[in-house]
């Protein structure tokens, strides 16, 4: 205002000075004068505007000193309705904003001068600059500061369809993944899987899976790995074998492929495929064939495709979750578009597939996450990114024909017999670890694992090892799944179901053994078993009278009544346990158990369910309800959650 007054005094000077007969001032006075008022309007009104900027421009210190000390994002809330800004101050405002930055831009290139580039935003709107400040935030080298501007990116829900297109294009891959973790998060967050190259109409998809098996190393196999890759290609119904002479080399073996008399459907011949996959992405150096052979894109397109089919889907997801376990391979699963396929999964209302998008998930994730999830290890809790701390670790351990989920679902409700029960139908639990325990002790890291078990040989999955299936063989097997998964590191819980309850025995006896997994014995809290054979189940006795027809299988024999293997790993157990003082909770079925239609057996009495330590209840069901409580407030889960929250006192 003093330039505008002393603008004014000059003209009032000019216009009273000089002698009263000269009424005319030469041009080039005039053009002098008016060209000195031109500038200072000029000056004049930079210095508003400048001002203007520096007032919108001025930082709350108080939210400076909050930004130290929690390194949050602040973000002014901002009505997106477009009738809030039709103003003519507002429309004013901007309109001098964008001609004042042309002139700083002018000016900076004239005097060959940086530009600020704090000025460019300055027509944007507010949520405009609130989200590339995130986005620039979400690369920083302050681990706390990009995780909470991850966090802040996938709270915001005010974002137009474009904005979240841009977060899309821009955000790297470490924020791409942080997003896919986050609860609740929106979907347009994440760009569609990339177009596929085109391919011949009458070139099947199972003829490209079967050249992708053909591709991966053939000798040196595991016994596993060979039968089922052997499988898959004896299984397909067309003539591939003609391309190679008719001769497969497994393991430097020959096998004649054989082609099947009928021809078998193609999804069926994809599944044996996918399961022979499966078994290769268990080798990190295979997982590296599979995607330098173009895996990751066919494994996209058979997803695709193939929607309709939740087993083929499963297959495909369990096959990313193990290539995710080597970080060399993230950016290729990235960009193979997986990232967004995996977050939609990660909202389906089946605990399975759920579970299996969340493995990959944690294993892509190695901002937040810094155990690995092998294959059979699942997390149920928390299956998002919180800012939860974890406290302690349940393990759950499956038994016989069990499954990581299907074990630990909720008692079936029968409609007819309980109308009550059907009405509440919705609240049904699929897996009541993920559900109701989780929501009774969040701070718990909940995990359980899987193994497949069969009765009868005639089903096994994998029948050229019999040794893999005792319990001794798969003891060191999950024993070196769980430490990868970081299992030992806090207090642990042990839950168990059946023949699954001698694995825990086994392992902890093993365990205590090795010194390299000591963690996993001192950190051991408690035990509960539910229905455990500690001396032999009846089941085993009835399987190996029926041997000629059921043809029992190695987990089935082991189980025999007084088993010298069972009463030697009993005595090994209780002897430690003691010393250790492990808590211990046993429950014991009172109910026999229909297996089929025509037998019905008690499958583990009362007295092969003592174990000899802690406390023992009876309980009014079968062999497969004594882990599936009917309700959350009844007494099986009530009691087994009192349990859990007394060993763990001092952690929850």
């Amino acid at each position: 205002m003093s330039v505008a007054a002393y603008c004014i005094f000059c003209y009032r000077q000019i216009g009273t000075s000089g002698p009263a007969t000269k009424t005319h001032l030469p041009w080039n006075d005039i053009s002098k004068y008016s060209s000195i008022c031109i500038h200072l309007r000029g000056f004049v009104f930079i210095t508003y505007e400048v001002l203007s900027l520096k007032k919108l421009l001025q930082i709350d210190t108080q939210a400076i000193h909050q930004e130290k000390l929690k390194s949050y994002v602040y973000v002014r809330t901002t009505s997106l309705n477009p009738s809030d800004y039709q103003g003519i101050t507002y429309q004013a405002r901007k309109e001098i904003h964008k001609a004042v930055r042309k002139i700083l831009e002018t000016e900076a290139k004239i005097f060959r001068r940086p530009f600020n580039e704090q000025f460019s935003t300055f027509d944007g709107e507010d949520h405009e600059c609130a989200l590339w400040l995130l986005l620039k935030r979400t690369q920083s080298e302050d681990k706390e500061v990009r995780l909470q501007a991850v966090q802040d990116l996938a709270n915001n829900s005010h974002w137009h369809d474009y904005q979240y297109g841009t977060v899309a294009q821009t955000c790297d891959q470490r924020t791409a993944i942080g997003l896919a973790r986050s609860k609740d998060v929106d979907l347009r967050f994440f760009l569609p899987p990339p177009p596929l190259p085109k391919i011949k109409s009458d070139y099947p998809i199972e003829d490209e899976l079967r050249l992708l098996l053909v591709s991966l190393p053939q000798t040196g196999l595991d016994p596993c790995v060979q039968y089922f890759t052997s499988l898959a290609l004896r299984e397909s119904s067309q003539t591939l074998a003609a391309q190679r002479g008719g001769l497969w080399c497994f393991g430097g073996n020959g096998l004649p492929y054989c082609e099947t008399l009928s021809k078998i459907p193609s999804e069926t011949v994809e599944l044996f495929c996918l399961q022979a996959l499966v078994q290769h992405s268990k080798v990190s150096s295979h997982c590296d064939k599979i995607e330098a052979k173009g895996g990751l894109q066919l494994l996209q397109r058979i997803y695709q495709q193939r929607k309709d089919s939740a087993k083929i889907q499963r297959n495909i997801i369990r096959i990313i979750g193990n290539m995710a376990l080597d970080e060399r391979l993230h950016s290729s699963i990235v960009r193979a578009g997986w990232v967004s396929v995996l977050a939609e999964v990660m909202k389906s209302p089946h605990v399975i597939q759920s579970s299996h998008a969340s493995r990959a998930l944690a294993n892509l994730d190695r901002d937040t996450v810094k155990e690995k999830y092998p294959d059979g290890v699942y997390v149920l809790h928390p299956q998002y990114r919180s800012s939860q701390p974890i406290r302690a670790d349940i393990l759950f351990v499956h038994g016989l024909l069990g499954a990581a989920f299907k074990t630990w679902r909720q008692q079936d409700i029968d409609r007819h017999l309980d109308k009550k029960a059907s009405e509440g139908e919705e609240d049904y639990s699929q897996c009541w670890p993920k559900t109701w325990l989780a929501s009774d002790c969040p701070a718990l890291r909940i995990i359980s694992v899987e193994y497949d078990t069969h009765l009868s040989d005639w089903k096994a999955k994998c029948p050229v090892e019999a040794h893999r299936k005792s319990i001794a063989y798969r003891s060191n097997e999950l024993l070196d799944k769980l430490r990868a998964a970081g299992i030992g590191d806090r207090p642990l819980v042990w839950v168990s179901h059946s023949m699954g309850g001698l694995l825990v025995k086994k392992m902890l006896v093993d365990a205590s053994k090795n010194p390299e997994m000591d963690k996993i014995v001192n950190n051991t809290r408690g035990i509960i078993f539910y229905s455990v054979p500690h001396h032999g189940s009846q089941l085993a006795e009835y399987s190996i009278n029926a041997r000629y027809l059921l043809f029992p299988s190695v987990e089935v024999k082991e189980l025999s009544k007084d088993s010298p293997a069972l009463k030697e790993l009993n005595d090994d157990f209780l002897s430690f346990a003691k010393d250790k003082k492990f808590s211990v909770l046993s429950f014991a079925e009172t109910l026999p158990t229909h297996i089929g239609s025509m037998i019905k057996l008690h499958v583990v009495p009362l007295e092969s369910a003592k174990l000899g330590i802690g406390d023992l209840i009876p309980v009014d069901v079968n062999h497969l309800n004594i882990c599936k409580p009917k309700k959350k407030d009844a007494f099986l889960y009530q009691r087994t959650l009192k349990f859990i929250q007394d060993v763990l006192v001092q952690e929850l």
